[in-house]
């Protein structure tokens, strides 16, 4: 699972995290979490990471490209928990993996500490923008009855549920081409239902209004 989800934002629950664990442990399945929207969280709950997993085998996944704002450096990484017998043959297994592949250069490894230390600025700008894109999109949609959104806890992406006038496609096609507005369709995350636009919220403030103002008018 991704925890945050992307792009519904939703963390994975107490109950939902048990319930996974009951499943795989019933199945010997492996817990697989990423969570590189997790620094992302819209309220000041904290939400447990799956790395403290120690229920079934997990592996917890996370990077520099979101944390950091960094994708251009490619660090990632990868943390297994769970049963130290299952835990050990599958950190034997990966090593191999990991042995086939060159390995991370070393400037970037020694870069790493000041990338993470840097990571509190970037993360403050950025939610703070995406707070208050959020923000006016709920001041647009309130002067309206055609689109809504689904609830969001963290990420920086919104679900928008508009009319179903046609495909999920053919609205984000004619935004795009109509009015300059770009928007990922909902069957881009699997929506099994047209009815859904995947908006991003880091866009400049200005930008994004106007963006929005443009969608909501098309409904």
């Amino acid at each position: 699972m991704v925890h945050p989800n992307n792009p519904t934002g939703h963390f994975v629950k107490p109950d939902e995290r048990s319930g996974l664990n009951r499943i795989c442990a019933g199945r010997q399945l492996a817990v697989i979490a990423d969570e590189v929207f997790l620094d992302f969280a819209l309220s000041s709950k904290r939400h447990l990471s799956w790395v403290a997993n120690s229920e079934v085998l997990t592996f917890t996944m996370s990077g520099l490209s979101k944390m950091c704002g960094l994708p251009q450096m490619k660090v990632a990484w990868l943390a297994a928990s769970g049963p130290k017998d299952l835990k050990t043959r599958a950190l034997e297994r990966l090593e191999v993996i990991a042995d086939t592949y060159l390995s991370m250069n070393a400037p970037i490894q020694h870069a790493i500490p000041e990338f993470l230390q840097q990571r509190h600025e970037f993360q403050r700008q950025l939610m703070s923008r995406v707070r208050g894109n959020l923000a006016e999109l709920d001041r647009q949609l309130a002067t309206q009855n055609a689109c809504s959104r689904l609830e969001i806890e963290g990420g920086w992406y919104a679900v928008l549920r508009v009319p179903v006038t046609r495909t999920d496609e053919e609205v984000a096609l004619d935004l795009l081409e109509k009015e300059g507005v770009y928007v990922h369709p909902g069957h881009f995350y699997d929506f099994t239902a047209d009815g859904y636009l995947i908006i991003s919220l880091i866009g400049s403030e200005q930008e994004f209004g106007e963006g929005i103002r443009r969608l909501v008018s098309l409904f």
